[in-house]
């Protein structure tokens, strides 16, 4: 499906609490999307977001204090049921909802004050208080709450957040956690299709706290588009988990587990239409550290770019198409930075491969750019007309979210 598609379909789950509001939920996940094929799927995160970027820290994932298993896979003798309740009861209190405060006026029409806006999940990776949620959880909040054990709130402040993989790191004050509530982080790049799964989180909010659902994982390396909750702009693609474990409104940002109680993913989004179900999505969790680690070194994510803003060649059209003598590739529409333009780019070059590796598209541009970092030197190879080229770039950092009108502007790579 074209990035063109996904930025028409895509649509967010806007959720308030209310327990009246589950008949409406239902009724919503049922009538979305009232086509029968794919291309009448509507993508929806499972939970409203908001998010502020405050100061960074110093510390990273590699030596701050957080739990890591000791083997990468370990045998184990129980049931299935056996080994799903053993990690429903190891994992849930390491799992928190997630609140959105924002100023809004108040039932008497008099002021503001801060009132829930929405609510998700999140996950306590560390017993130093750090938190792992999505960004669309917290984007846009004036405060953070974070509700540990269903009964302990706490301020949380924002250590950093990346709408690119729209995740955040959140802080509650390290006396506020016990070890049973610090996560035991997994693998992703074990897993297997067929692996048996759990979701814990909050769906619907927090009068159906700490709900846990089971199913296995569907596939491992899944494309999917990531929007801003804002704006509706689509930002790229990530490579993500899927899983038919039911994942709801107000699961976003907590855990996908696997049966030793690892976590393995974090939720964020499923597809909610008529005549599907059971296809959810998780950001694998060797992403989540890789993300982690680099907002809590420099306060930001880092995610290398040729410096160039364009869209698949697939996707351009016809009027606009180059004459090339390929068919895939990247089509250039602009050069965003000095490192671009020294390297050569020009508007209409067709990127098709960097350090040698087939660029069939943006989403494959992105996914070999994630292999680097940026201050890295890379060949790439482009098609000038019917000439083929190679040109020298440094590899640059994708630059902040910018607002591009209604989300259709051209994707930066």
């Amino acid at each position: 499906m074209s990035q063109n598609m996904y930025r028409k379909l895509r649509r967010r789950v806007k959720r308030r609490v209310p327990l009246s509001a589950v008949v409406a939920l239902t009724v919503l996940s049922a009538s979305i999307g009232a086509g029968s094929t794919l291309l009448t799927t509507n993508l929806v995160n499972t939970a409203q977001a908001a998010g502020t970027n405050q100061s960074n820290t110093n510390q990273s994932i590699s030596n701050m204090s957080y739990t890591t298993p000791k083997t990468p896979t370990q045998t184990v003798n129980v049931s299935l049921s056996d080994g799903i309740i053993n990690t429903v009861k190891k994992a849930t209190p390491t799992v928190v909802g997630v609140l959105n405060m924002q100023n809004q006026p108040n039932a008497n029409g008099i002021g503001t004050s801060l009132q829930e806006a929405a609510i998700g999940s999140g996950v306590i990776i560390s017993s130093a208080g750090y938190i792992v949620t999505n960004n669309h959880v917290v984007e846009g909040a004036n405060q953070v709450q974070v509700v540990i054990d269903q009964r302990k709130r706490v301020v949380a402040s924002v250590v950093g957040t990346d709408p690119y993989t729209d995740l955040a790191v959140l802080k509650v004050p390290s006396s506020d956690i016990t070890p049973a509530n610090v996560a035991v982080l997994g693998n992703s790049s074990t897993l297997q299709v067929g692996e048996p799964d759990v979701v814990i989180g909050n769906p619907a909010g927090l009068q159906f706290a700490d709900t846990a659902t089971a199913g296995i994982i569907s596939a491992t390396q899944r494309t999917m588009p990531v929007q801003d909750e804002l704006t509706g702009q689509t930002l790229g693609n990530e490579t993500v988990l899927q899983t038919d474990a039911a994942i709801n409104p107000g699961n976003s940002g907590g855990p996908v587990l696997n049966i030793l109680g690892q976590v393995i993913g974090i939720a964020s989004s499923k597809i909610a239409a008529q005549n599907f179900s059971g296809m959810g999505f998780a950001i694998p969790i060797n992403t989540v550290k890789k993300i982690v680690n680099q907002i809590l070194t420099s306060g930001h994510a880092l995610h290398a770019a040729l410096g160039i803003s364009g869209a698949s060649l697939a996707n351009i059209p016809s009027y606009y198409s180059p004459n090339v003598p390929v068919t895939y590739g990247v089509w250039v529409d602009a050069t965003d930075n000095p490192n671009a333009k020294a390297a050569g780019f020009q508007h209409g070059d067709i990127v098709v491969a960097v350090n040698g590796k087939k660029v069939t598209g943006l989403t494959s541009l992105q996914n070999i750019l994630a292999n680097y970092t940026p201050g890295q030197i890379v060949q790439v190879t482009i098609y000038r007309g019917s000439k083929k080229m190679v040109l020298t770039d440094k590899l640059s950092n994708l630059p902040p979210l910018q607002i591009q009108g209604n989300g259709s502007g051209p994707v930066v790579g």
